[in-house]
This record gives structure tokens, sequence and C-alpha cells, in this order.
């Protein structure tokens, strides 16, 4: 695979050699990645299995969850908070779940008012605590969830205040997907699949959004088969890395495409991790891949 420069300052963030190094492989269509820094290990999903997984450089790769079991229901996006609270976003259940530390698991949101959710597909944690998270409908579709009617007239972005309350930021979205914080949480981004387009909202000091904007459009053609916008995560610099065909593609704070990460395989998802946060950990259809890279992930409360 190569690394596909638009401009040399990509190569400040990657060096021009990089490896894109499997790491395991075998399953159906995998999601979700998450670094646990006390386990040192990665969890991700394993999706239209049903399957929630562990890799670690020690014991490879292994299962955490299985619907044969305790089960996993579809489980997508999954982030922590600073006491290590780990986040799902369950496409069989619609629920945004919380496993605690103790391993407790408590249901964060269900219902939008008296209707349940669509199916919450990423979530991040701010430093304030506050929880975002993105309702797509792919989890009411075959394959990727469980198929049935939705109940919510529109595709929104969620936000669970630190006391609880469940309330809506943005409600005009084809498929709102991948999100994440800057690095000093000013602002949000935001993507919508079918429309290939990145937003970027400023976070006000009471957790609402406002100003909307399109930070970066045409990211594909929308079409899932060709490759979109899905997983996305901010660096410490605040470059935006996010998935789009061939790979991820990689852009500036100021919307400058910087070039492009090739991928093997279709890709879904990334997060940072390893004991610097500098490897970014990549959940590609039917593989993980790792890539080590020159910066490191912005430095959400967990990975503090």
């Amino acid at each position: 695979m190569a690394i596909i420069a638009k401009s040399d300052k990509l190569f400040e963030l990657i060096a021009k050699d990089a490896e894109v190094e499997q790491i395991a492989t075998g399953f159906a269509f995998t999601e979700g990645p998450i670094w646990n820094p006390k386990e040192n290990c990665l969890y991700f999903s394993d999706m239209p299995n049903d399957v929630r997984r562990r890799w670690s450089e020690a014991d490879g790769d292994s299962v955490v969850r299985e619907a044969s079991g305790t089960a996993a229901n579809k489980c997508n996006g999954m982030t922590y908070d600073g006491d290590l609270n780990l986040y799902i976003c369950e496409h069989s259940t619609s629920y945004l779940a919380r496993e605690t530390a103790a391993g407790e698991r408590q249901v964060l949101a269900s219902h939008y008012g008296d209707k349940e959710l669509n199916s919450p597909n990423d979530v991040v944690v701010s430093s304030a605590g506050a929880v975002y998270f993105s309702d797509p409908t792919y989890g009411r579709m075959p394959v990727f969830g469980e198929e049935r009617e939705c109940e919510l007239d529109f595709q929104g972005v969620f936000r669970i205040s630190p006391g609880g309350e469940v309330s809506c930021v943005a409600d005009d979205y084809g498929q709102p997907n991948g999100l994440c914080f800057s690095p000093d949480e000013s602002l949000l981004y935001i993507n919508d699949t079918p429309r290939a387009h990145i937003r970027m909202y400023d976070v006000n000091a009471d957790g609402s959004l406002a100003n909307g904007r399109i930070f970066i459009e045409n990211v594909g053609d929308g079409v899932l088969e060709n490759g979109v916008v899905d997983g996305m995560k901010c660096d410490a610099r605040g470059n935006i890395i996010v998935t789009g065909p061939q790979g991820f593609w990689v852009f500036s704070s100021g919307g400058e495409h910087l070039g492009i990460i090739e991928m093997p395989e279709h890709s879904a998802n990334l997060n940072w991790g390893g004991p610097n946060w500098d490897i970014l950990y990549c959940t590609c259809s039917t593989s993980v891949y790792r890539v080590q890279m020159k910066v490191s992930g912005n430095r959400l409360s967990y990975m503090n």
C-alpha cells in the first residue's frame, strides 16, 4: 500500500515508507476500535457476526462478547471516559450503553421523547463528561443490525449531559456517522455519509452546538461500495483523518487535503493507540491493520 501525498505536509504526520501492517483477519466486517491503556490492548467489533473482540501483542485475537453468550448487540462505535467506563453504540437494541470499569451495564439512552432511537453509531465523550453520539438508521438494516421500522422521522446527533439529560443537537443529516473534537474541544466535527461531507460546529459553554458549516465536501461520492466518510479522528495538531475511497483521507485543520493513507480493504473506522498514542488502529472490512504515525492522537480524557 502507498502513502499518497497531495502535500509534503503529509510527511510531517507519517513516513513516506510507513508500513500498513495486518494484525488480525478472518472477520465479516470490523468496526469500533478502541485502545485500552491499562490492558495495552485493542477492543473492536465484528459487527455482522455479533462478536466483540480483543487483540493484544501478547495474546493475539480473542472473543470478549458473542451472540451465543453475553450478546454484543452488533456494537459499532466505542469509546472510554476518563475513568475507563466503556461507551458502546448498539445496533440491535438502539441503545447507547455504558459498561463501568467494575463491569456494571447501564443504558444511557434508548429513546428521544417517546420514540426509540434509530441506532447509535459512533460516540465521543468530552472532558466535562458530556456524551455526543450519532444516530443513523444503519442498525435497522440487515447484516449490520436488526431489520425493523424506524420510529424517529429524522437522523440526528444527540448529547447526554453530565446529569443524564438527552437532547438533540443536530437533526438535518442524511446519515450522521463519525464525529470527533478538535484538540481544545471548541469544535465538533460530524460527517454525513450519503452527502460525502464533514461539517464543523462551535461547541458552546453549555454543550450545545452552533454555527454549523461545511468543513470538507466530496470525500468520495457517498456510495458505500466506493468508500465513504465513516470513522473519523483528530490528531494532536488538529488534523482530521477520515475514511474514504482507497483508505484514510487526511485534512489539515484549515481544510487542506494533505493526502491518503491507502488500505488493502474498505476502511470503516480508526482510533489511536499504543503507549504514546501514535499508532493508528484501522478496522477495514475483514481485518484490522495498524500504522505508525509521527504524530499522536488528540488526547481525550481516557488518553491522559
